[in-house]
């Protein structure tokens, strides 16, 4: 939880997703300066110049060691993260200054992003590389696995665990103490009142399997 004070930041991924974190990054004083892959074709990002493929940024970083991963893709922020972390970049945990989150909750790890009016409370456990997006709550003893992606104004009441690369989508509701298995996409607006296993996709209110998840 490392506010910038005008350190260096590379943000990996020059979408829209990058651009709200860059815009993060700034509130806490971080310099930021953008990779993307789709360099050279594409140049800027609004008014952000981009310096580089990913390539780059790893041959750059012995003079640029503080990264995020600002890629909205589960598998690709893993593997890009990963890779980051084998060349020894810091992987700071960016929290809006809007964001409440306990002093006994535990950001695990790095790469981590929680955006503006998010609750984190007591004794939630949040894995590395996670988005918890706008507005988000997750409640007390809630346990989320890395690389999972919480959606704005999703609520996940107290002890809601949650599997590696997972998806909630938006207004997504969880009700207390449910399991969420592995790489599972619940859409948005959904309800899960009821365990889901690994893998699979679930949608409604009450969440019902509607099929595997292939992504």
């Amino acid at each position: 939880m490392i506010e910038g004070a005008n350190q260096q930041l590379a943000i990996l991924g020059a979408s829209g997703h990058g651009k709200v974190v860059a815009d993060l990054a700034e509130q806490l004083g971080y310099i930021v300066h953008f990779y993307d892959d789709a360099y050279p074709a594409k140049q800027n990002v609004e008014h952000w110049s981009i310096l580089g493929t990913f390539e780059d940024l790893l041959e750059r970083g012995v003079n640029n060691n503080k990264a995020i991963v600002a890629i909205g893709n589960n598998n690709i922020r893993e593997e890009k993260l990963t890779i980051l972390k084998r060349y020894g970049f810091n992987l700071p945990i960016l929290l809006h200054p809007s964001a409440i989150v306990s002093s006994y909750a535990e950001l695990l790890g790095g790469g981590t992003v929680v955006f503006a009016n998010s609750v984190v409370n007591a004794f939630a456990r949040i894995g590395q590389g996670c988005i918890i997006n706008s507005s988000c709550v997750v409640e007390h003893d809630c346990v989320i696995g890395s690389f999972v992606h919480i959606c704005p104004k999703s609520v996940l009441a107290g002890g809601v665990h949650i599997g590696h690369r997972s998806v909630l989508g938006i207004g997504s509701q969880v009700k207390q103490l449910i399991f969420i298995g592995q790489d599972t996409f619940v859409g948005a607006g959904s309800t899960v009142s009821k365990n889901l296993s690994a893998n699979v996709v679930a949608y409604g209110s009450p969440a019902v399997v509607v099929g595997d998840n292939y992504f």
